[in-house]
């Protein structure tokens, strides 16, 4: 038996050795080879999400944005023309900070949608700052809803058509002049009655209608542009449209500015820590892998509180803008009241005449007017906007007619927010921004307006003068 396990024994230690000690199948691999795999990996990777998106066109519309809504989301920059990081990704059009303005739009710029001249204003052709001697300039100040928010193109803003009506006029004043008064009353009465019935002709001349607006600007902003970036242009007349951004923007604030430029002062090295996190995410988003990621999960689409109010870069509601008790809703009509009055004297100073358009807005439309689509607007505002904002605006109202009647023969009011059952249906495209069909609407009102002001009128010869039967 001991020689029978003395003659095995070799057999078991071979076969202990042969279970103990498994010949490695796999190649041994290295530290080095395994970091190296790794962004080489990573790269490949990318590569081909980078293919996916250029294949599928996901790419195109990750973010939940139309075209024509990024187009005219706002994309901030310093002074310096250097992108100011930390804000939210704004959108095409190109704004730099202003130490007088807020902040101004650069020039030239242009989109699919949209071309700012080499003045920074909303116009396919220059702006000479010589006048051209026969030209006659009206401009256009205001914010988003003048600016033509959402609108397709340079052509379909109220300026355009405004230009295009005023120029149909003088055209038809060439070519049928007895439609119109003459340019000599005669000294008999009955015929003086019968000729004051006729349309009065207005300067003849190359009416040039400027597109000035910025989206966002209130009443300090237009101030401003309209003190150093419109007088030396020479205008002959100015439209101001505006409330509305007025009214949302908080009394503590003279104008429009930059978003969270406050914080950005008062800690710019928390804002450089916060800068930094944000510049990380901001490239690990637009890495075309996340992209990928994000193709397959459903993506939030840009609010209807922020395409109405140009600058609304955190997405708060509407609501959230409104003032939230009487002292507050007094200081910003104050403001809203002493920079026009200065706007008004400013002009009048040199002659100007100025309109004051008060914009329209959603809550002024009869709900039977409403297109489906726009009472889906009007819900999503909510019981408590529905109810304080007509109160609240109708004081700006009356701040712009007081001052038209402080100064009558400089200033005429048009109310589009209480005027505006002519106009089709649809009429907006979110709470304050007009379609284009309105866009012509408004002209043509803003044009009856203009045209039977006497300070654009020809005033025959002897029009005033006192006959007897």
């Amino acid at each position: 038996m001991l020689n029978l396990l003395k003659k095995t024994r070799p057999y078991n230690s071979y076969s202990n050795n042969f279970y103990s000690k498994k010949p490695n199948r796999f190649p041994k691999i290295s530290l080095f080879w395994l970091l190296l795999a790794c962004p080489v990996l990573i790269i490949l990777s990318e590569f081909l999400a980078q293919a996916y998106l250029g294949v599928t066109g996901k790419d195109n519309n990750m973010d939940g944005k139309s075209p024509l809504i990024k187009a005219y989301q706002l994309n901030f920059l310093t002074a310096n023309k250097q992108p100011i990081e930390g804000l939210t990704d704004g959108g095409d059009l190109v704004v730099k900070r202003s130490s007088t303005l807020g902040y101004e739009l650069i020039s030239p710029q242009q989109s699919e949608f949209w071309q700012i001249n080499e003045q920074g204003v909303r116009d396919n052709d220059p702006l000479p700052l010589a006048k051209p001697k026969n030209e006659i300039r009206i401009f256009i100040l205001g914010g988003s809803t003048a600016f033509g928010q959402l609108n397709t193109n340079n052509q379909a803003t109220i300026s355009h058509y405004l230009e295009a009506r005023l120029k149909q006029r003088v055209k038809q004043q060439k070519s049928s002049p007895a439609q119109y008064r003459p340019d000599v009353f005669p000294f008999f009465a009955p015929t003086r009655r019968e000729l004051t019935k006729l349309p009065p002709k207005i300067r003849e001349g190359d009416y040039r209608v400027i597109n000035a607006a910025v989206p966002g600007y209130t009443s300090g902003n237009q101030l401003a542009k309209l003190a150093l970036g419109i007088l030396p242009y020479q205008p002959d007349l100015i439209v101001v449209l505006d409330g509305y951004e007025d009214l949302m923007l908080e009394s503590s604030r003279p104008k429009a500015d930059i978003p969270h430029i406050d914080e950005f002062l008062a800690d710019a090295k928390g804002y450089f820590r916060d800068s930094l996190d944000f510049s990380f995410d901001q490239w690990l988003g637009s890495t075309a892998l996340v992209k990928t990621f994000n193709s397959f999960t459903p993506q939030s689409s840009v609010s209807l509180d922020q395409t109405s109010l140009a600058v609304n870069n955190d997405g708060k509601s509407l609501k959230s803008y409104l003032p939230n008790d009487i002292e507050e809703l007094k200081r910003r009509v104050d403001r809203y009241r002493e920079n026009h009055k200065q706007l008004v004297q400013l002009s009048a100073r040199w002659e100007i005449p100025v309109v004051l358009a008060i914009q329209p807005e959603i809550t002024s439309r009869s709900v039977d007017q409403l297109s489906a689509e726009e009472k889906a607007i009007r819900n999503h505002l909510g019981k408590n906007y529905l109810e304080d904002f007509p109160q609240a605006y109708g004081e700006l109202v009356k701040a712009s007619q007081n001052l038209a009647k402080a100064f009558p023969k400089n200033v005429k009011v048009v109310n589009f927010y209480q005027s505006n059952s002519s106009f089709p249906t649809p009429m907006f495209s979110d709470t304050i921004h007009l379609t284009e069909e309105s866009n012509k609407v408004m002209a043509e009102k803003l044009y009856h307006a203009i045209t039977a002001w006497e300070k654009i009128q020809i005033i025959p010869q002897y029009f005033y003068l006192k006959t007897s039967e």
